[in-house]
């Protein structure tokens, strides 16, 4: 499994910004995240300067969301949907995509799922329940 530390994952974003902004031949994956960084040009300036970015503190109590945490979600979706695991997610996401008019509202959406299928998990000491995450995804394209 392919598990990164926080300073890779931001140097990851950093440098595949650096060569989108320089016209450099991207990696499959860095073009998945060139894709999702461009429609996020609120995190430019947080991209721009990997060593500000390696060390800085993203508190969401100070109103500062964490730009790679977002962005990394992103990925997550974006690969969960492509080959369908946990099974069903793709379905769920087309149809959130369908009703809220947009695949990039359907992912902040499914965010929200994630985000709480995880600490649901975290706090129960169990596995990540995705049968639950595409559940709420399914109720959340119901609306």
């Amino acid at each position: 499994m392919f598990n990164p530390t926080k300073d890779e994952v931001r140097r990851f974003f950093c440098e595949s910004w650096r060569k989108t902004q320089a016209g450099a031949v991207l990696t499959p994956l860095e073009a998945i995240a060139r894709d999702w960084m461009l429609q996020h040009p609120e995190y430019e300036a947080d991209l721009a300067n990997p060593e500000i970015a390696q060390t800085a503190d993203y508190d969401i109590a100070k109103g500062k969301s964490n730009p790679f945490l977002h962005l990394s979600m992103h990925l997550s979706i974006e690969e969960q949907v492509s080959i369908d695991q946990p099974p069903g997610i793709r379905d769920a996401f087309a149809q959130l995509s369908t009703r809220l008019g947009s695949a990039h509202e359907a992912h902040h959406e499914i965010m929200e799922c994630l985000g709480e299928m995880l600490w649901t998990a975290q706090r129960n000491g169990t596995p990540p329940d995705g049968v639950a995450y595409v559940d709420d995804v399914r109720r959340r394209a119901q609306r």
